[in-house]
């Protein structure tokens, strides 16, 4: 039997006498009438979905250190830096529960929230705290991808949206049209033009950076064809926001592929009263510079090693 085979209640059961009350897994194994493998797999599961969530409430001195003078540097409101981890591959997962508990906590009633997409933001919706209906409204600000995948832009929205119980909008078109003639004529359709709207009023916008390495979404799931990502690096582009490109200045790039982006563009966001920028790894440096450079956001998540470089940028 697997742990798919365990019910919410049962999980929340063994969670909370493990957790909360402070049996041991054998103790627990007896309780529930299972055996000790098969808590030992629920528990793992249960962190895994956000039903137990861990944090250690003390920061790291260098950390906070680093997170003041990012602050100062930047003119953030709030900057959040997170340890190295001892394996890199999690560091994704470890931004991304950041920004899921900062959401928990900064997400109020009534607010409306524009979110962008990736493998950083998507890994933290498990982190985010339940709540219920409170008049918050969520909209994916960019167009989703034709192949179904675990980071779809779309699907990214309706889970956030689920853990807020929140009123979703979608774009519901491909983020790249075919040429920018198809791409006018889908943002004239009412229910897209809405969200476009909608961007305009935004009281908090969650975004993240993607690359062009050879491991970036674009390569991952044919977004681009490799002539088409050659072609924008000659043209200067570090990363995309939002999927627009944009080069080491912050600007977007005049490229036919940002003529073909169905997505809000992220110089309209200035004006949000709450941006939310999350990335890290010493590969999107860059990038991560160039998106605070073009963006200005209020809050930045970052990890310790990028944290280090920004904070030592020239004003």
């Amino acid at each position: 039997m697997t742990t798919a085979d365990v019910n919410d209640d049962v999980k929340t059961r063994i969670a909370w006498l493990y957790y909360v009350e402070g049996m041991t897994q054998d103790e627990v194994a007896n309780l529930v009438g299972m055996n000790r493998s098969r808590v030992l797999r629920t528990l793992a599961a249960a962190r895994q979905d956000g039903t137990v969530q861990i944090r250690v409430t003390t920061r790291m001195s260098r950390c906070v250190e680093l997170e003041r003078e990012l602050e100062s540097r930047w003119s953030l409101t709030r900057a959040i830096v997170v340890p190295e981890p001892q394996d890199p591959n999690r560091l994704r997962e470890i931004i991304g529960a950041e920004v899921g508990a900062y959401m928990s906590q900064a997400v109020t009633a009534n607010m409306t929230v524009g979110l962008g997409w990736g493998k950083t933001l998507t890994s933290g919706v498990p982190a985010i705290e339940p709540r219920p209906a409170d008049g918050v409204k969520v909209l994916s600000m960019l167009g989703g991808l034709t192949r179904v995948s675990a980071i779809n832009p779309s699907e990214f929205a309706w889970r956030v949206a689920d853990r807020l119980s929140a009123e979703c909008y979608m774009l519901a078109a491909p983020v790249y049209a075919p040429d920018p003639r198809t791409r006018e004529a889908l943002m004239a359709h009412p229910g897209i033009a809405e969200v476009f709207t909608r961007a305009q009023s935004l009281d908090m916008a969650v975004l993240s950076v993607g690359d062009l390495t050879p491991h970036s979404v674009f390569s991952e799931y044919g977004l681009l064809t490799r002539d088409e990502i050659a072609s924008l690096e000659a043209a200067g582009a570090v990363g995309d926001l939002l999927c627009h490109f944009i080069d080491a200045e912050g600007n977007v790039i005049d490229h036919p592929v940002n003529r073909r982006v169905l997505a809000v563009d992220p110089l309209s966001l200035r004006g949000t009263r709450q941006i939310v920028l999350a990335s890290g790894g010493w590969h999107k440096l860059t990038v991560i510079r160039a998106a605070m450079k073009l963006l200005r956001p209020t809050v930045l998540i970052v990890n310790e090693v990028v944290a280090e470089r920004l904070a030592a940028e020239p004003r």
